[in-house]
């Protein structure tokens, strides 16, 4: 069983329901309207907590004109830094998050950044995919002592290996996401079976899934085989601009995907085994040994004057009814009875 990481008071573990992080991030595109409109309609979804990216754009990167892949056609640059948002605005954010009740969590993309959310008191840190292999970004956020969720995706074992070393050398809570960092990520790209690697290879961290697939079916998936963890990128509508938001599930599609993690949760593990539950079924639902004719003392039983059939609440049920065959009835039986233990030769071994 993997540990339990608590989540500014949340539980997060196998023995725990799957928390569901909404990934508002930068699709508020700079805005903090927007984003207190998305924080708005996360607590009206159910949602315990919601995360945001922490961006000082000329701390986290040099000036470029590279372009995000098929994400957008603007200039990387451009879009964190039209997306960014101010300490006075993050501030802000905090202290609504606070009043709604909700959790706020963010991800630091540099030094700076995680200097800013410390000294705003966030408790808790996402990290990356991108910066998973940045070591020395993980030493630095890894040193604050809080927990710290950490994407996988663009990463193999080998570097999942090191990072969660360094983490554990501060003896920091960690959780581990599966990711696949394509935006969208085909469905025969999800590889939901990384996630039972993860568990094999880091048997003391609890696993979850950073899922950029479209919808919430790998979502909900992911829970069957253990993810205790969902993160999501989330807006309020996918018409609205912005670069992750046609990868984001909306309201409606939140709140299923936290009402149906729960029941998939909740409908985990067991065994095959008969429930005490069930009991009063098996009365109706089996099938007993009966007579479909009348039977004298002495006459043998066989498919002419035995059958199966419901209620199952006789002395004999239908698995016993191959041993019964061509032996012989110990007294008169009449036409449509159970037959009993009386009925039969008390040699018969079941």
């Amino acid at each position: 069983m993997n540990q339990t990481v608590n989540i500014v008071g949340r539980e997060v573990g196998d023995n725990h329901p799957p928390l569901i992080i909404p990934e508002i991030g930068i699709n508020h595109e700079g805005s903090i309207d927007k984003a207190i409109m998305m924080i708005d309609a996360a607590v009206d979804a159910g949602a315990e907590i919601v995360k945001f990216q922490c961006h000082i754009t000329h701390h986290e990167m040099l000036e470029t004109d590279m372009k995000p892949g098929d994400i957008s056609d603007e200039t990387l640059w451009d879009i964190i830094k039209r997306c960014e948002l101010t300490e006075d605005e993050e501030k802000r954010i905090i202290d609504y998050c606070r009043q709604k009740n909700i959790i706020f969590l963010s991800t630091p993309f540099s030094r700076e950044a995680c200097d800013r959310l410390e000294s705003m008191d966030v408790q808790a840190y996402k990290i990356g995919s991108g910066e998973c292999n940045n070591l020395p970004l993980i030493h630095y956020v890894a040193s604050k002592n809080k927990p710290i969720i950490l994407s996988t995706g663009m990463n193999d074992m080998n570097s999942i290996s090191k990072t969660v070393q360094i983490i554990k050398s501060h003896n920091t809570p960690l959780i581990l996401l599966h990711c696949t960092s394509m935006y969208p990520t085909p469905y025969d790209k999800v590889r939901l079976g990384a996630i039972n690697d993860l568990q094999d290879n880091f048997p003391d961290i609890p696993v979850g899934f950073s899922d950029h697939s479209l919808g919430i079916a790998a979502s909900l998936g992911s829970i069957a085989l253990g993810s205790c963890i969902i993160e999501k990128h989330f807006t309020i509508s996918r018409s609205w601009p912005g670069p992750d938001t046609g990868i984001s599930i909306e309201p409606n599609e939140l709140k299923s995907l936290i009402e149906h993690s729960k029941q998939i949760w909740e409908s985990r593990g067991g065994s095959k085994n008969i429930l005490e539950e069930e009991k009063p079924v098996i009365d109706f639902a089996y099938a007993s040994v009966v007579s479909i004719k009348s039977i004298k003392k002495g006459e043998k039983f066989s498919l002419d004057n035995i059958w199966v059939k419901r209620p199952g609440n006789g002395e004999l049920l239908s698995d016993k009814f191959d041993k019964i065959l061509g032996t012989t009835a110990q007294q008169d039986i009449s036409l449509n009875s159970q037959i009993s233990l009386k009925d039969i030769d008390h040699s018969i071994k079941f």
